[in-house]
């Protein structure tokens, strides 16, 4: 159905700048990913061979994941105040069985290029869908139940690391693709594999810590309250981070390495495990998210309005972004010389290990995709606000 006024916006501005600033650094290491010499051999995070410009490329993208992941189940809370625990719980599992197929059929797709889906990848759209469903269920319960929760998850899952592993395959499957997961190919036919990179349950709690701080932001919460509660948060988690990081025995499965270069020292400081999302990778990044939301509730500029479009319709960019990549990669597959025979590439077709370029092109490439997207984006934010299909509710 099709209206034509713009409908109230209930959208709260800092959580769409907060969105679109991590949406766009996003893309910035997929686009490292598809492009860069070394991306398929090396490893830009480790301290002994890396460099800093390299380090930094794909540090600064660990905000994008967990900060993405918490303004989903802080969004998820917001989007609950005006619907009935049940309805609300209803719509959340809808929408994380959704998501679960829009990522094997149609992330996966735009990532590999792959039409007979030889190699799936699961990923952040995957761990979102199963931890909304996971909140449609819990948050019937009561609100308590889903923070208790969320912070038994963030605090706690890392002691898996200090147990054995099961002995029997089946639970130590389950163990990986609920906790622990990194890498995970599992076979489901000869010529079929699935990766599962997220592990479901860490990313879980991130999501219920977001749905938690939601009430926050309820209709007559008093602003000032708000400011000093996430300045507070933010502040405590940052120093958990520093506190635990340097006493370095719990909060992360690979311990800080000494190094005899300062420069180095600091690099392994910084370099906590995302796969899963550690304690300490966590705090590392949710502590400044909760100071920026803090600081940026009255941003006003044409670069928050620039951020918010791609913040305000973050599914609809996150999917495309890797469909304009992988084409803009055809592209330069074929202007590099390379031909039909080198096509078919696991996990990507169109991705030779020997294809690349350096970091500048890498960067040249980045902007011009985040930039080709600005139009669409804002498109689909007015379409959004001047139409009542189903579906918009689900993208």
């Amino acid at each position: 159905m099709n209206t034509d006024h713009s409908p109230p916006s209930n959208r709260i501005l800092s959580i769409d700048i907060l969105r679109g600033i991590v949406m766009i650094i996003m893309a910035l290491d997929h686009t490292r990913d598809f492009f860069h010499i070394s991306a398929m051999t090396g490893n830009p995070l480790d301290p002994a061979t890396t460099t800093g410009a390299l380090f930094f490329t794909r540090w600064i993208t660990h905000f994008c994941a967990p900060i993405f992941v918490f303004l989903s189940g802080l969004s998820a809370y917001l989007s609950a105040q005006n619907k009935t625990p049940a309805a609300s719980g209803k719509f959340l599992i809808k929408r994380g069985l959704w998501l679960v197929v829009v990522e094997i059929v149609f992330v996966s797709l735009g990532l590999t290029f792959n039409p007979f889906y030889n190699f799936i990848i699961l990923q952040v759209i995957w761990a979102i869908g199963w931890s909304m469903i996971l909140l449609g269920l819990i948050s019937r319960l009561s609100y308590k139940t889903v923070l208790i929760i969320g912070l038994l998850l963030v605090f706690g899952h890392d002691i898996l690391n200090l147990l054995p592993v099961p002995q029997n395959p089946t639970w130590a499957i389950i163990l990986k693709v609920l906790f622990t997961a990194f890498g995970t190919v599992l076979p489901i036919s000869n010529n079929h594999l699935v990766g599962v990179f997220y592990a479901i349950l860490p990313w879980t709690g991130i999501m219920f810590i977001g749905y938690a701080i939601g009430s926050w932001y309820k209709k007559g919460y008093d602003v000032a309250k708000r400011k000093r509660n996430l300045i507070l948060a933010g502040c405590l988690t940052t120093l958990l981070f520093l506190v635990l990081r340097w006493i370095n025995l719990y909060g992360d499965p690979a311990p800080r390495k000494e190094y005899l270069n300062v420069f180095r020292n600091m690099l392994s400081f910084l370099n906590v495990s995302k796969y899963p999302p550690s304690l300490l990778y966590t705090c590392m990044t949710l502590g400044p998210a909760m100071l920026f939301l803090a600081f940026s509730e009255r941003l006003k500029n044409i670069g928050s309005r620039i951020f918010a479009i791609y913040g305000s319709v973050p599914f609809f960019y996150y999917v495309l972004h890797f469909y304009l990549l992988h084409t803009f990669l055809v592209i330069a597959f074929f202007a590099t010389g390379f031909t039909g025979k080198d096509i078919i590439q696991i996990p990507f077709y169109f991705r030779p290990v020997n294809l690349g370029f350096n970091l500048i092109v890498v960067y040249m490439i980045w902007f011009s995709v985040v930039a080709l997207l600005y139009l669409p984006c804002k498109w689909f934010k007015k379409y959004k606000q001047t139409h009542r299909q189903w579906w918009l509710r689900y993208v």
